[in-house]
């Protein structure tokens, strides 16, 4: 499908009013603070978090500060704030978005149902008009979240779409778009159509060993075919956030890193079938410090690729 085909069918859905549907579940209070690392249960955070507000173009711009990449838009006529981090943060965004003085925000979306992109649900909850996610996050949310101890301290999405979702907000459109398995089974690409930004979540790790959520769904191979179906289909003059990135590569960038991300998962699949093919273990696949030809990657202490190709194996041996 390509990006005119993909806009004409979403404008088409929206107005049959096939997009979304309200979930019938109870809103839960905030979720502790937790950790960045991507998945991962929230934990009492280290100390206070540095945060920082960065446009880009058009009322679009990015929010760091502890969990996964915040994109925003904040225009005369729309506020709209995609993913969520953790409660601390999340109200430092809140508190600081350009322009909002007391406005209601039109709209959040979760990217996916990580905890580091969900956990400042509760702090937007109250400040915005609806949350939309695709409809595999909120169920995942629950499981992990179940599964963690911290159900209680959960806010799911209250509005999902299957493959895709379209706002008009007077001078911008976004819009989110499902195309597969990949880092979870619920990840979307979300866009400011007229500012020409889109954000993938954790469909990128910028320049960092990606987090592979096997439980929450992943597929490494539909991972792969997700970047290359963005990258073919989505505008090469797009600026690109990402979920995670480097202290050199930042959370901002182009079309061309989706590639960069798609060579390493490739070479990870293919480390590990070269491995399965010469008859080693899963131990001694494992037992690497780096790919070859990805220096970029690389984060010595804790290394995470060994346990990154652990789940690769568990994927490519697993049964039908």
């Amino acid at each position: 499908m390509n990006r005119r085909t993909f806009l004409l069918r979403s404008a088409g859905l929206a107005a049959a009013g096939l997009f979304s549907r309200t979930l019938l579940r109870a809103q839960y209070p905030a979720p502790a603070a937790g950790s960045t690392a991507a998945g991962a249960k929230p934990s009492a955070p280290s100390g206070p978090p540095i945060t920082e507000f960065k446009p880009l173009r058009r009322n679009t711009g990015v929010f760091t500060g502890r969990g996964g990449t915040i994109g925003w838009l904040a225009s005369p006529s729309a506020l709209i704030v995609i993913d969520t981090q953790f409660p601390d943060t999340a109200a430092a965004c809140l508190a600081g978005l350009p322009g909002r003085k007391g406005r209601t925000l039109d709209v959040v979306l979760n990217t996916h149902h990580h905890f580091d992109h969900t956990s400042g649900n509760p702090i937007f909850k109250p400040a915005a008009r609806k949350i939309v996610a695709q409809a595999n996050v909120p169920k995942l949310q629950f499981a992990a979240a179940e599964k963690s101890g911290e159900l209680e301290k959960q806010v799911f999405a209250d509005t999902t779409f299957a493959e895709a979702w379209r706002h008009d907000c007077g001078d911008e459109v976004v819009t989110a778009q499902y195309f597969g398995p990949a880092h979870t089974n619920g990840d979307a690409v979300m866009t400011f159509e007229k500012a020409n930004v889109v954000h993938m979540g954790d469909l990128v790790f910028n320049r960092l060993y990606p987090y592979i959520d096997r439980p929450g769904g992943a597929s490494v191979r539909g991972w792969v075919k997700r970047l290359e179906e963005v990258h073919e289909n989505f505008p090469a003059d797009a600026i690109y956030i990402f979920g995670h990135g480097s202290s050199k590569f930042g959370v901002t960038g182009t079309r061309d890193d989706l590639l960069v991300m798609r060579d390493v998962l490739n070479a990870m699949l293919g480390h590990v079938q070269q491995g399965l093919d010469a008859g080693k273990t899963k131990e001694q696949i494992a037992a690497l410090d780096n790919l070859p030809g990805f220096p970029d990657f690389h984060v010595p202490a804790p290394n995470r690729l060994p346990s990154i190709l652990g789940t690769v194996y568990e994927e490519l041996t697993a049964k039908s």
